[in-house]
């Protein structure tokens, strides 16, 4: 690390945090970002649900970093007839900042197709088309009893992102550039053995321009995101003494325990990712549709064919840090936040220097008085906007809102993670990029209410501004144990990518 220090002070966070005596921080609106915006909420084949970056843990995989852009959230998993497939009209992007000027210098491209077999069955002597996306039991890819196939392609696009060169990425087994993505888990009479049917979809591929194979799955998981939905959009409707006290880390309900999502994975060696010597990289994932829609009054036989689009590529959904646009980003620039580029962030600056949750708080939980007082909040600022000095904030960095990762820390064995991360003594972890078993919802609570201003002591000991002290946060230590009550650390995971563990299946 360039800066032991800085992180020699952040894994005092759990020390202290046993120490500290309890009081309630909501877990207000951190649902990571499941229907975080007006707009979004129509839309859900592109919405941005979670985004992922760490350096692969797997057993000799040393060297490669693991991208996973979680899309179409709260699925269900008995959602048939049709479930959830992709948006053939969409655009889902993962792109990567390698040299913290806020722009993208690689951008993966997904794009998806659906093709309807249209199978039929002799009735009374016609062949009609039956009403489901199976006729039988399915086993591999392209199965003959799918009635509908999804595929995709990927495109690594380098520099900016609609004008930069652009080459496919291909198959390392044979070359094709389509990749099949397998059905959703209809049910374990339709595919016996989902875990083998969907290893099959893992495939090994070849990125023009690096030297190293990378792997890339496409498809349906259990969501590997916990949260308790419903008690915390209802004001924090949650008693006071199960919420403040670490015994009770678990207590809570995860909303998300029997929901599905889709994910887009992929594991690239870190030399493809960096450039020159810098060695921290910035993620983040974004939707795009075309700019016009023109719904067809009398359909014809297909699929998906309703509407007609067509126009330039309009972004509406962007995801990188987690809970940016739940809880930092005001209402009436949800929409806007969602189209914009991190180039551009200065614009929502006010939200992050002068943010509303920590008021919030105070009102909706009668606690007047316990929001931090280093106004504007430089700490935020450090913590979403250009990584913490050595530990994962670039030579030459842009103030903008990405994950970002410093590809040259070593990842930390799964047996071994701590779940809060850098705050946890545990370098490889959240805000240092984030892997499915950072609990980024308490490390986001700690920071919004002044838990590194605890840390960074009257010495500006972590660089977070001369007012990020402790004379100015309320809370005092208790800022350092805040909890919501769902223990992320539990979710069960795959010891290997795509590491999101098997999704709920429909018969359930």
């Amino acid at each position: 690390m360039k800066n032991r220090t800085h992180l020699q002070a952040l894994r005092l966070l759990p020390i202290a945090a046993a120490c500290a005596g309890g009081l309630l921080l909501a877990p207000a609106a951190f649902a990571s970002s499941h229907r975080e915006a007006p707009s979004i909420t129509g839309t859900p084949k592109v919405d941005a649900a979670d985004f992922y970056m760490f350096s692969s843990y797997e057993a000799n995989r040393t060297g490669y970093v693991t991208l996973i852009a979680d899309y179409l959230p709260l699925q269900d998993p008995y959602g048939g007839p049709n479930y959830f497939s992709m948006d053939p009209n969409a655009l889902y992007e993962i792109h990567i900042d390698n040299n913290g000027d806020a722009k993208e210098d690689i951008t993966f491209a997904f794009r998806f197709q659906n093709t309807l077999k249209g199978i039929s069955l002799p009735v009374g002597g016609k062949n009609v088309a039956i009403p489901l996306i199976q006729a039988g039991a399915v086993a591999d890819p392209k199965a003959a009893t799918l009635n509908l196939n999804e595929t995709f392609s990927l495109d690594v696009v380098r520099g900016d992102r609609r004008t930069g060169s652009r080459a496919a990425v291909t198959n390392a087994s044979g070359g094709g550039t389509s990749f099949d993505k397998p059905v959703d888990n209809i049910g374990s009479k339709t595919i016996a053995d989902y875990p083998a049917y969907a290893a099959k979809h893992v495939y090994t591929v070849n990125v023009p321009g690096c030297a190293q194979p990378a792997r890339v799955f496409v498809g349906q998981r259990k969501d590997p995101f916990a949260v308790n939905l419903g008690t915390i959009f209802d004001l924090v409707n949650a008693p006071v003494a199960v919420i403040t006290d670490p015994a009770n880390i678990n207590a809570g309900k995860d909303s998300l325990a029997d929901k599905n999502v889709t994910s887009l994975a992929l594991e690239v060696h870190k030399s493809c990712l960096t450039a020159g010597n810098e060695t921290v990289i910035g993620g983040w994932t974004t939707a795009s549709l075309r700019q016009g829609s023109l719904l067809n009054p009398a359909p014809g036989k297909g699929h998906g064919v309703a509407a007609k689009t067509g126009g330039a590529w309009t972004q509406v959904s962007r995801l990188g840090m987690p809970l940016v646009n739940e809880v930092v980003i005001g209402l009436p620039d949800k929409d806007r936040f969602n189209a914009s580029k991190p180039k551009d962030d200065a614009q929502f600056a006010d939200y992050v220097t002068n943010p509303t949750l920590p008021p919030l708080l105070e009102t909706v939980l009668a606690l007047p008085g316990t929001a931090p007082k280093n106004l504007p909040r430089t700490d935020l600022v450090t913590t979403f906007l250009t990584g913490i000095a050595g530990v994962n904030q670039p030579a030459n960095v842009v103030p903008s809102e990405m994950l970002r990762l410093n590809t040259a820390t070593p990842p930390t064995p799964e047996a071994q993670q701590n779940r809060l991360g850098l705050a946890g003594g545990d370098p490889a972890g959240f805000p240092n990029g984030r892997r499915l078993h950072d609990d980024v919802v308490d490390v986001s609570l700690v920071a919004v209410m002044g838990g590194l201003c605890m840390l960074n002591g009257d010495t500006n000991a972590l660089k977070l501004g001369a007012d990020c002290k402790p004379a100015n946060v309320p809370l005092g230590a208790t800022s350092l144990k805040l909890h919501d009550a769902v223990d992320q650390a539990r979710v069960t995971l795959l010891p290997s990518f795509p590491y999101a563990n098997t999704p709920l299946p429909g018969n359930r």
